[in-house]
């Protein structure tokens, strides 16, 4: 119960040292903004096995917290005309996950916080379904806010506090480059409790829960932007200069300008992938840094014109502007996962049928100890990691490293969000030579939709401008 629970908008403090580094402990949670939170909560439980253990209920706003090992989805609803169906939808979900304490506090927000909308975010004047928040836990937010200020940076929330019986929370959020993709930096060092203020938790014990042995996800992998062309460029400088980002190669062959590309057989799309970097002086240091804990890696996907239009294009065109096309969910087990999904409603985009039949990929998936029958049961591809220790003569099927992956089909209404198991066996890259029938799958998936729909081919309208 969140008893004695404040919203303070805090002064921004202003003797702070120029150029200090905005230290990062962690990617704290992804946010959502969707027009049927009840759906997506559904979805997220009873078919991506995630445990809903935190909610926010007020006249003005519903939020639900999701998590799975390490990963944790915060799901807004978007405000609505129709506010009654909507109060009784959430409700109903409420009652289904028996989430008693929200009823009272219902009453108490009407009374005392009816000026409160989304905490921890704000409700974005989006059109569509979206995934546009990614939150980071930093040290100081007050340090952070005066750095990136400094920087340049558009603050859409300025450094504010809500604090309840368990401590005090700082956040505020700023704007990224990309679309409508805003960063939300959160301090907690104070606060004792399980999720954040505000937020009433259903599952007290979350941290300590056992793990799902038959569904082993356990964080966010990499988060990927759709991006429109010869942008790529001006993204990677906004995240180099704010949060000290820096490039991780996808291939060793990769050129340093242009990127990893496929530009060939209907697929046009150049990828490049940023990291944190712990010596940061004006950015944001490495998730986990001095800990044995993973990162999360950032992926710019940008569609080529000489291949036509690809499922890149097709991101922005229905999401109206560029943004996070889909999110990496590692998991130890990607065969049981994959299974367990799929066995509770997951569909998966499938590679093409000959991407297992192809020269040497039979005993490639063999020697990795998997079945090509099982792997192409739900569309997983397998790819060796060729990259060896210097030490090492030579790679022994033991000491290859592997990467196993699977995208699944959008979860919104719109060809835009979706997500991806990914399972890493040494490997750190994001598997060069699946890239190319990884995509292939969602590019399959989305023109059949588009045929069954028909709609026009037409040219692209990718919101050139929306950036910023």
């Amino acid at each position: 119960m969140n008893q004695g629970f404040r919203f303070l908008w805090t002064r921004p403090f202003q003797n702070v040292t120029e150029n200090m580094a905005v230290f990062l402990s962690r990617l704290h949670h992804v946010s959502l903004h969707v027009s049927n939170a009840e759906k997506i909560a559904n979805d997220l439980v009873s078919k991506f096995k995630f445990d809903l253990f935190a909610a926010r209920l007020t006249d003005k706003s519903k939020q639900f917290a999701f998590r799975k090992g390490a990963a944790v989805f915060v799901v807004n609803e978007r405000p609505s005309k129709s506010s009654v169906g909507l109060n009784e939808g959430i409700l109903g979900l409420a009652d289904r996950y028996s989430i008693d304490p929200q009823r009272a506090n219902l009453e108490k927000y009407k009374q005392g916080n009816n000026s409160l909308g989304c905490l921890y975010d704000l409700s974005p004047l989006h059109p569509v379904d979206t995934v546009n928040n990614v939150c980071f836990e930093v040290e100081d937010v007050q340090r952070s806010f005066k750095v990136l200020r400094d920087l340049g940076c558009n603050f859409l929330v300025p450094p504010t506090t809500v604090e309840d019986v368990n401590g005090p929370v700082t956040y505020s959020v700023v704007k990224s480059i990309v679309g409508n993709v805003c960063h939300t930096l959160i301090e907690k060092t104070n606060y004792e409790g399980v999720f954040l203020p505000g937020f009433d938790v259903i599952e007290k014990d979350w941290s300590l829960g056992e793990e799902d042995m038959s569904c082993p996800v356990t964080h966010f992998d990499h988060i990927t932007y759709a991006c429109p062309r010869k942008t790529t460029h001006q993204v990677m400088g906004w995240y180099e200069k704010v949060f000290g980002f820096q490039r991780f190669f996808i291939d060793s062959n990769e050129d340093v300008d242009e990127g990893f590309v496929i530009n060939q057989e209907g697929i046009g799309l150049r990828l490049t992938a940023m990291e944190y970097w712990k010596c940061s002086k004006a950015g944001i240091a490495l998730p986990f840094a001095g800990k044995k804990e993973p990162d999360c890696k950032f992926v710019i996907a940008e569609s080529l014109p000489e291949q036509g239009r690809n499922q890149v294009d097709t991101f922005l065109e229905q999401h109206r502007a560029p943004g996070i096309q889909h999110i990496g969910l590692y998991t130890k087990n990607i065969v049981s996962t994959a299974h367990t999904m799929a066995e509770a409603g997951v569909q998966f985009s499938s590679p093409p049928p000959a991407y297992y039949t192809q020269l040497g990929k039979q005993q490639e998936i063999e020697e990795a100890g998997h079945s090509p029958q099982m792997l192409a049961q739900h569309g997983i591809l397998l790819d060796t990691d060729l990259h060896q220790d210097p030490l090492s003569q030579r790679a022994s099927s033991e000491s290859k490293r592997h990467l196993l992956q699977v995208f699944t089909k959008p979860i919104f209404a719109e060809n835009t969000f979706f997500l991806e198991l990914i399972e890493r066996r040494g490997a750190t890259g994001f598997g060069e030579g699946n890239i190319k029938a990884l995509w292939q799958s969602v590019q399959a998936y989305m023109e059949n939709e588009r045929v069954d729909r028909q709609e026009p081919q037409g040219s692209s309208k990718t919101a050139q401008t929306a950036l910023s």
